[in-house]
């Protein structure tokens, strides 16, 4: 026998591994159960993305009526007078107003809500941070209308000594300068909105915090850090996808709060450029009190602000998929 034939002789080819894709694809084939899955999954996901387009297709619809008919533009215009002869209206004031309260809320909540999850989870003994964390989920299940009432009856009359306060240190600035009067303005909106909405950044925040690998803390730890150091460290940088999406979820409950908005905010159709001065208004709160009483070119009009509102509330959750998509790789994780 030639040993030089043996020696390059190729040895018989060897299929690749199946990827996990095929490896779904063939469990699913097999298995009834796995079928049945697979189409309904697919199916809600299917539902979702038609059910939004519904939405879109019938707020454009009724929004583009409504703007044919509109004698000022709707961008810019502080006016709403849509059974007007002629109708005129514009969301330039709602659109302030959504936004700078939007602002308040988030700058007052995320910084509290992202302490309280690292007290519960990194400093708390657990016989006090159970009881902590708790309290905290319960203040997630309370009503917009119980906060509302809160507001109007107890928060505002409160507010007093702290508009006097900003007044007298920083009415200079001309942001918050008081002229007196019922603290019924949008810095008190968002001092309630940062409240509804610290039980949602905090729980997510704190379930986030939890999931930072052990020993990554133990190594800081092994190294001498303090604990500050290793939260610096290691806690945040693991958890910042997840303060971003946290801090979103809480932003969209912002944006469209309604009745707790509504009992609090003295609205008007004006730009004050003083927080706490009465004035302003959001998008939600003015379709929540004019819609009942409204036509039909006012709820056309009214619609057609609501379309807005749903644009500013996709814009805002694609830039955080965005920020976590380039941030992912401190995440410990795959987005």
């Amino acid at each position: 026998m030639d040993v030089t034939t043996q020696n390059t002789t190729s040895p018989p080819s060897v299929p690749p591994p199946p990827t996990t894709e095929q490896k779904r694809a063939a469990r699913a084939a097999t298995r009834p159960g796995d079928r049945v899955f697979l189409g309904l999954s697919r199916g809600s996901g299917i539902f979702l993305l038609a059910l939004m387009a519904a939405i879109a297709v019938f707020l454009a619809w009724r929004a583009i009526i409504a703007i044919s008919e509109d004698e000022a533009n709707f961008l810019t215009t502080f006016e709403w007078n849509p059974t007007g002869s002629p109708p005129e209206f514009g969301i330039a004031v709602l659109a302030f107003g959504t936004v700078v309260s939007s602002i308040i809320a988030m700058a007052i909540a995320v910084p509290v809500a992202v302490g309280i999850a690292l007290f519960i989870t990194h400093y708390a003994p657990r016989r006090l941070g159970g009881p902590i964390a708790y309290v905290i989920d319960l203040l997630a299940a309370v009503p917009s209308i119980v906060y509302g009432l809160w507001g109007i009856l107890f928060l505002v009359p409160q507010l007093n000594g702290l508009y006097g306060w900003l007044d007298d240190y920083l009415g200079w600035t001309g942001i918050f300068e008081w002229q007196g009067g019922a603290p019924r303005s949008l810095f008190t909106v968002g001092i309630l909105l940062a409240i509804m909405i610290l039980p949602i950044v905090t729980n997510v925040s704190r379930e986030v915090f939890r999931q930072v690998p052990q020993m990554h803390e133990e190594a800081a730890l092994a190294l001498g850090a303090t604990r500050w150091e290793v939260i610096r460290m290691s806690v945040l940088p693991f958890g910042r996808s997840g303060i971003i999406s946290a801090s979103m979820l809480g932003l969209g409950r912002a944006l469209g709060e309604t009745m707790a908005v509504a009992m609090v905010l003295s609205g008007s159709l004006d730009i004050n450029a003083s927080l706490l001065d009465p004035g302003g208004g959001t998008f939600a709160q003015n379709i929540a009190i004019k819609f009942n009483e409204a036509t039909q070119m006012g709820r056309d009009a009214l619609i057609a602000s609501g379309l807005v509102l749903f644009v500013i509330t996709l814009l805002v959750n694609g830039a955080a998929r965005a920020i976590i998509a380039r941030r992912k790789e401190f995440s410990g994780a795959n987005a």
